[in-house]
């Protein structure tokens, strides 16, 4: 048998086993169509209908956790007190208080800055302040809808006093998670395994997402040189045989999400096989989109989830 026709009978046999309903998951809120991780990128990603709402936590000098993707103030996105752009890096979460952050403006990109053209239908939500993670639980409740929330831990191997410390990290969301009655309706997901494998031991009911990259200027999995990577809080991919998806499983994970050109259709197999649910990011081509839905992933997280709500209903998938 080729190896043309070996794969396609794989893919049937992943197509045999039983799916979860399609994840339809907003990244950063909806950071193509309003300011990232802000309650207005949230309400207008609830208002799509997402099944989940995915963000990014960092935590203030008094331990408060915040929706952010960077561990600093960034300029791109910055307005301070003043009104006026950052006009360069500015302080780290960890050494403001709440209040002291809470006076900063998050509700529009700098025109001038080059990532702003990236998102040029992003509409501004001036006044949008970083938001707490408790106050994006109200928002969930306040909405009635049964959507979940992945939250990720922003740390890195390198990260230092940037951050909490992985122990300190993870407690913090468990003990936020359990306070707010939302251990069933929340994932935690990271690129650094080590708050995840924290989560585990604290928290064995609140589900864990593996993140992994492997491209030219961003790679946690290492997979050239063959060593344990700082990232998979050292997990070395040699000791499985060369495959991620068991990494991934080995890991405790039970869902890997992964940069989605990085996912192979052999992968989506090999990962099904062990009871994975495969989640590509973040994918904003419909016409992507459209291929990996037919290929059988389980869910797909996107800037636009207004796309990707109308390449599901084309397809035919069940509405949330």
């Amino acid at each position: 048998m080729t190896t043309s026709r070996i794969l396609s009978a794989l893919v049937c046999v992943a197509y045999a086993l039983p799916a979860l309903a399609f994840d339809l998951q907003g990244h950063r809120g909806a950071r193509g169509l309003a300011p990232e991780n802000t309650l207005a990128a949230f309400r207008v990603a609830l208002e799509i209908g997402v099944t989940t709402l995915e963000t990014d936590l960092g935590v203030t000098k008094d331990g408060v956790l915040v929706l952010a993707h960077d561990p600093y103030l960034n300029q791109d996105l910055v307005r301070g007190p003043d009104g006026r752009w950052l006009v360069e890096r500015g302080p780290a979460l960890q050494t403001l208080t709440l209040a002291e952050l809470k006076r900063y403006d998050i509700g529009r990109l700098n025109p001038d800055a080059a990532y702003a053209k990236q998102w040029p239908q992003q509409k501004a939500a001036d006044g949008e302040r970083v938001a707490t993670l408790i106050e994006l639980f109200d928002l969930i409740k306040s909405s009635g809808k049964s959507v979940r929330l992945s939250v990720e831990t922003k740390l890195t191997p390198e990260s230092g006093a940037a951050t909490p410390d992985p122990l300190t990290f993870a407690r913090l969301v468990v003990d936020a998670v359990r306070a707010a009655g939302m251990a069933e309706r929340v994932t935690v997901q990271s690129f650094d395994w080590r708050t995840l494998r924290h989560v585990h031991t604290l928290a064995p009911e609140i589900k864990t997402v593996c993140l992994t990259i492997e491209s030219e200027n961003f790679d946690t999995v290492k997979r050239k040189t063959g060593t344990a990577s700082l990232w998979h809080a050292g997990g070395n991919l040699a000791d499985h045989g060369g495959s991620l998806p068991k990494l991934v499983h080995a890991s405790g994970c039970r869902t890997w999400s992964m940069f989605w050109r990085n996912l192979s259709q052999a992968d989506l197999v090999e990962a099904r096989a062990l009871s994975l649910t495969v989640l590509p990011w973040t994918v904003n081509d419909p016409a992507v989109m459209a291929r990996l839905i037919d290929w059988g992933v389980d869910g797909i997280v996107t800037d636009y989830p207004d796309r990707l709500r109308a390449v599901t209903t084309e397809k035919k998938l069940p509405a949330p």
